[in-house]
């Protein structure tokens, strides 16, 4: 935990608004060649990606309106009420309409459609750093009619960047003395400061563990088998094994900082074993999953593609989990990484309400495949 590039000294003796450090969560999914789902990684500190889903949803509908007439699919679109009300319960004081902004980096941050998608639906402030100034300790938005003071900010934008005054001295893109109002009480971040830790790859090996040690309970999903590199026995099976697994920098995202060694050259696996061996509790690695394909519509024809699922949870009063989520597919042939970033697209997820059959004589929306090399509809 130490060693976590996202561990934040600056949190200890810290209370939290209503307990929760964990407010928005999207925890990667896939399954594998036997059918089981697996958690492949968690997202905490910043999880993006909601926007395409709720904008799939909205082009299907368009698309495709009789499918939606045939089918109970349950909506998506509370979300961005169902999010609202989880920032309004981390408010410090018990307004019945507490000042709510998300903090975007700016126009230029690749996920900036997303944060201006999210303010217009909750019907919040999108502001910079700059819209924002601390004066004893409470934190306040500049406006045409003088200053407003904020109660809750849904941060888009990393630990390092939030308060130049904590973190990095740098940064044009956060708030001086932010985390002074976030200790004194009178602020609420969502998510809160140091929930990067769980991003870390070479701490999600432990995760089973947390939960059996903190909760007595065996995890309802397993992990993907995952190799230490920290640890001298996994170290030297990564090693040797280069050509068979999949190696993963602890603290990058995006599919960046990646060796799918399968499809490697031997010189692309010479460097990463010489990286692994120059630090290696920045590595992790871990077997080629084979992951599922769907049906995907390829110029003008339908071929299989990889895809994987990212659900969306959120933790106010309760916790909501969305009945649906975002579906991202590797739109390359015979490539394994979904990530939008390295050429990934997505697709609408459907959840059915079982309280209603599908209408007889209808055909089934397309579903996952069985199995890794199939595809049916």
């Amino acid at each position: 935990i130490y060693g976590a590039r996202m561990f934040r000294r600056e949190m200890f003796h810290v209370n939290v608004p209503r307990n929760i450090y964990l407010h928005v969560c999207g925890t990667d999914l896939v399954r594998d060649s036997s059918g089981q789902y697996v958690v492949l990684e968690d997202n905490g500190r910043t999880p993006s990606g909601v926007s395409y889903v709720l904008e799939n949803r909205a082009i299907m509908k368009r698309v495709m309106p009789g499918l939606f007439s045939s089918y109970r699919v349950r909506a998506i679109e509370d979300y961005p009420y169902n999010l609202l009300q989880c920032l309004k319960h981390l408010a410090p004081t018990r307004s019945e309409d507490p000042s709510i902004v998300v903090l975007t980096p700016g126009v230029y941050n690749s996920a900036y459609f997303e944060h201006s998608f999210l303010a217009r639906q909750m019907g919040v402030e999108l502001v910079e750093g700059r819209d924002l100034i601390v004066d004893n300790s409470f934190v306040y938005t500049r406006t045409t009619g003088g200053l407003k003071r904020v109660d809750v900010i849904y941060r888009r934008l990393d630990d390092d960047f939030l308060d130049p005054l904590c973190f990095r001295p740098d940064s044009h893109l956060g708030v001086a003395g932010l985390m002074n109002a976030y200790r004194s009480g009178n602020l609420a971040l969502a998510n809160a400061p140091g929930t990067g830790v769980a991003d870390d790859k070479a701490i999600y090996p432990y995760v089973p563990a947390m939960i059996k040690f903190y909760l007595n309970q065996d995890p309802i999903l397993p992990n993907v088998p995952t190799y230490i590199c920290a640890n001298q026995s996994d170290r030297k099976y990564v090693l040797e094994h280069l050509h068979e697994l999949v190696v993963k920098s602890a603290n990058e995202s995006g599919g960046y900082g990646m060796l799918m060694g399968h499809q490697a050259t031997q010189a692309e696996r010479e460097e990463y074993a010489r990286k692994i061996t120059a630090d290696p509790r920045n590595f992790i690695a871990q077997p080629v999953v084979q992951l599922s394909q769907h049906p995907s519509l390829i110029d003008d024809r339908f071929e299989g593609r990889r895809v994987d699922l990212r659900p969306y949870i959120l933790y106010g009063e309760k916790v909501i989990v969305m009945p649906g989520g975002l579906t991202r597919v590797a739109l390359r042939k015979g490539s394994l990484v979904v990530n939008s970033s390295q050429g990934g697209g997505s697709k609408d997820t459907w959840v059915l309400d079982e309280e209603e059959a599908p209408v007889p004589g209808s055909e089934p929306a397309i579903e996952h495949s069985e199995q890794p090399n199939e595809t049916r509809s």
